[in-house]
């Protein structure tokens, strides 16, 4: 990857960030975007709060909100009307949203295993996308989530959002002008205090849950009581575990600051330590990534400790120094002998700035002058997966550092795609 001045950085990625605080930069003052934006939001847990702020932008209307559960759909409805004076229409099925022809943007925020389905199926029906992280609940989908955006000509954009925050622009920014020299190392962490999810039992689905399609693209598995609406992410049937939830958003930046793309090698250790329930992914897990380039990336994820290592999201090591940014964005560089000289306490992170760099390429038609295009969001999510496939195999990963597909494991690679419910594997037409 070449270098870019910390100049231009700012200037191509931040113009999301300006365009929020005055409105996009073709717009003349006090005026509304001339080209009107319709959004339809899947998935009201992490949807609303995006719902609320896309109807929030200017020019941006919400016309649907979607989810299997009709009491969310319902009670998202009264959030936008109170917070933004928009009224969508609460519906359960995202096919509807599909049909619509003047529909512009799908955001699907739905559970994991729907991600890049839904993307897909989006993109086919030519809606651009605002996909939450993970991009996919697997490898295969990622790729096939590429294939589809570029395909039909859409703009996808992962929901990362410290892609478009100042404070982590103007830091990477100055790490790739080499303000600490050679960066070759960067970690991560991610701590919490999650209570256990306990032995679930059978259960009768509750008539305001459409069960069947909560599971669309997933094989078909019985209703359990402790698995929806959140456990499902400790499934590998539906989730990625914490790697994938939560790791996802510090590998993206430590790959954006190390400029790296795929790994040579992959190591994930960890278990379920603090609870004896129904999770499968691990509450407790170190992975570590090596790349060619001579650059080591690592995780440290304790979901049931909340105790912190560092007060810092990620931190950067290079031959003359180091930086620590926190989860808003505010950053701080050392010296050699570890000496403060340079940091910045305000930052720009919200979800609002991220929508509208998608909202702006929707409108101008550069489909992929995007933050987080979903090529970024692949191979940020990919290291997720890695991890999370070296760890369910108890091996080492080798990488091959074109496309990162795994090489000389054929059980690993078993878990690069999974299976479908007959029907819903993701083509991309």
């Amino acid at each position: 990857m070449t270098k870019i001045s910390r100049r231009a950085l700012l200037g191509s990625t931040a113009a999301a960030t300006v365009a929020y605080a005055t409105g996009p930069l073709f717009a003349q003052k006090g005026e509304l975007p001339s080209q009107k934006v319709r959004v339809g939001v899947m998935g009201l847990s992490r949807g609303r709060s995006l719902a609320v702020s896309a109807a929030r932008l200017p020019g941006v209307d919400v016309a649907y909100v979607c989810d299997v559960d009709s009491s969310r759909a319902g009670s998202a409805v009264a959030q936008l009307e109170k917070d933004t004076g928009q009224s969508p229409e609460p519906i359960t099925d995202y096919r509807r949203m599909l049909d619509d022809k003047d529909l512009d943007i799908v955001v699907c925020a739905a559970p994991n295993h729907w991600h890049a389905p839904a993307t897909i199926l989006a993109c086919n029906a030519g809606k651009h996308v605002y996909c939450e992280k993970p991009a996919s609940h697997n490898p295969w989908e990622g790729e096939m989530m590429i294939k589809a955006a570029r395909h039909n000509d859409r703009a996808v954009q992962l929901g990362t959002q410290r892609r478009t925050s100042t404070g982590y622009i103007d830091a990477i920014a100055k790490l790739h002008e080499g303000i600490i020299g050679n960066v070759y190392c960067a970690r991560s962490w991610y701590n919490n205090i999650r209570e256990g999810m306990g032995i679930g039992h059978p259960a009768e689905v509750p008539g305001n849950l459409d069960y069947e399609l909560w599971q669309g693209p997933a094989p078909r598995m019985p209703y359990y009581d402790n698995r929806i609406h959140y456990n499902w992410h400790w499934l590998w049937h539906w989730g990625n575990g914490e790697l994938g939830n939560n790791g996802i958003h510090s590998l993206d930046v430590c790959r954006w600051g190390l400029q790296v793309e795929f790994p040579e090698t992959v190591v994930s250790s960890g278990g379920r330590y603090a609870y004896e329930d129904d999770q499968q992914t691990p509450d407790t897990n170190i992975a570590t990534y090596e790349f060619a380039e001579g650059k080591q990336i690592s995780w440290q994820g304790r979901s049931c400790n909340r105790h912190k290592d560092s007060s810092a999201f990620v931190s950067f090591y290079g031959d003359k120094g180091a930086c620590e940014i926190d989860a808003k964005g505010n950053y701080k560089f050392f010296d050699r002998n570890d000496k403060l000289f340079d940091e910045e306490k305000k930052s720009t992170y919200a979800n609002e700035p991220h929508i509208q760099n998608l909202v702006d390429a929707v409108r101008s038609g550069d489909h992929l002058n995007l933050n987080a295009e979903i090529e970024i969001g692949h191979r940020s999510t990919l290291l997720c997966h890695l991890g999370n496939i070296a760890y369910r195999t108890q091996s080492m990963l080798t990488c091959d550092t074109k496309n990162g597909r795994i090489l000389n494991n054929e059980d690993a690679m078993k878990l690069w795609k999974r299976e479908y419910e007959p029907g819903w594997e993701p083509k991309v037409g």
